[in-house]
């Protein structure tokens, strides 16, 4: 969006240097942008805040990682299953030697006839104890999804940045729109006090012809100001996250100072720590990864479980006879191919991962907060030198009026003043558009939302 804003300032310069041989109608000034609405900045960020499909997706990742973490948490509670069952198919059978009536034939008895059997059975497990690995696996799953939730509050403070520095970009853009206008109206006034002047015979002709090419410049900058503030109004529209035409005007408005902007930053650094979100997803990410290496530790200990089976089957409904049985189970991992260790090193390895983004994002945060208290300083600066620019160029446009109406100036030495007037109020422009987004990049250093 800077790029942008720079590219369109430095066309906007070279055509206000420029001077076509071409000469223009006397036309009047293009109309104004039209506009149904006015949005202010409170509007734009309360519907980026709900539009915005950057931030469904996050509420869609946080919304599985509770699912995954309650699918967990599963496996620590009872699990009963049912199922009912219905065949039908013959009952051939070979005797086995030395089993079974010693007096019945060797013989295999076989048929097609075809008998029915009705079943039933519930079937119940239960971990009773697995030395941790189960619920710290539970637990990891839980802290995940907790730092998912903080991913959320990522999402929406880069929404609020990215709708503020959309909002900011076309509020500058629609002052150079107003720069534009005052340098066209400047312009025309000139050229009104230049055809007199020619047409009395105190100035030559070629003044008039200059005046017209100025015009005709002022023109073209001003049609190009217009174009880039449309174009800025339809990025803020995507910043919200909304379709909707880009008919409508942006509010007057400016971004207030933040609170402690001009403070000790070691105070700034330290609240950024506590209130980022980004910290917090990390620590409660470290958290997980730490969980998860108890968990594959506790792989290589016993399993201890419960079960229960109770059934009821027969050739028919009326003739079915019930059973049950219930197993204690102990299992313990002898040789699983090296499984367990490999699963404990990859944990280990996804633990100093965890250890080391906290570490950058700490040097992130203290850059970040260098970086916008820096940018407030200097666009500050740049803002009071473009005031004494501003106001020294329009004293200097004041007396190339009066040395030319005087016949001691040329039309040269007042063009090169009204490119001063205008290439002073760009500046201007540019410092305040400096400053209100180093703003918005303090509060979302801050971790603050307003």
């Amino acid at each position: 969006m800077k790029l942008r804003f720079l590219v369109a300032l430095t066309i906007t310069l070279l055509s206000l240097s420029a001077a076509p041989s071409a000469r223009a109608d006397d036309a009047e000034p293009p109309d104004a942008v039209a506009s149904a609405q006015v949005l202010n900045l409170a509007e734009a960020l309360r519907a980026a805040r709900v539009h915005q499909p950057a931030l469904d997706l996050a509420r869609g990742n946080l919304t599985t990682a509770v699912g995954q973490a309650e699918q967990v948490r599963a496996s620590l509670l009872p699990q009963l299953n049912g199922s009912a069952s219905f065949a039908r198919g013959t009952n051939n059978y070979v005797p086995s030697p030395g089993g079974g009536n010693p007096n019945s034939s060797l013989a295999p008895v076989s048929s097609f006839t075809t008998y029915s059997k009705w079943g039933a059975q519930l079937t119940a497990n239960q971990l009773i104890y697995d030395f941790g690995e189960s619920i710290n696996k539970w637990k990891a799953a839980k802290v995940s999804a907790d730092a998912m939730a903080e991913s959320v509050r990522v999402t929406e403070a880069q929404i609020d940045y990215n709708t503020r520095v959309a909002f900011f970009t076309a509020r500058s853009a629609k002052d150079m729109v107003g720069v534009a206008r005052e340098a066209l109206a400047n312009q025309e006034k000139h050229l009104g006090q230049v055809k007199g002047f020619v047409e009395a015979g105190t100035h030559p002709e070629i003044d008039l012809t200059q005046a017209r090419a100025d015009r005709a410049t002022a023109q073209l900058q001003l049609i190009n100001a217009e174009g880039t503030y449309a174009v800025a109004r339809a990025t803020l529209i995507q910043a919200m996250g909304v379709e909707r035409s880009i008919d409508y005007d942006l509010s007057d408005e400016e971004f207030p100072p933040v609170e402690g902007e001009n403070g000790v930053v070691e105070t700034l650094v330290d609240e950024a720590k506590s209130r980022r979100p980004e910290m917090v997803n990390l620590r409660l990410s470290m958290q997980s990864q730490e969980l998860t290496l108890r968990s594959a530790r506790d792989m290589i200990w016993p399993n201890l479980n419960v079960s229960g089976v109770l059934s009821d089957s027969g050739p028919d409904f009326d003739r079915t006879a019930w059973n049950f049985s219930g197993v204690l189970s102990l299992s313990v991992p002898i040789i699983q191919g090296g499984a367990i260790n490999a699963q404990i090193r990859q944990a280990e390895g996804q633990l100093a991962q965890a250890k080391a983004q906290v570490g950058t994002q700490r040097l992130q945060i203290r850059l970040d907060v260098e970086q916008a208290r820096l940018g407030i300083r200097g666009a500050k600066a740049a803002i009071a030198a473009a005031d004494d620019a501003l106001t020294n160029s329009r004293d200097r446009l004041r007396l190339a009026e009066g040395r030319y109406a005087a016949g001691v100036g040329s039309i040269i030495e007042l063009g090169d003043a009204q490119l001063a007037v205008t290439t002073a109020g760009a500046q201007k422009v540019q410092a305040q558009y400096q400053l209100y987004t180093a703003r918005a990049q303090l509060v979302k250093a801050l971790g603050r939302k307003d």
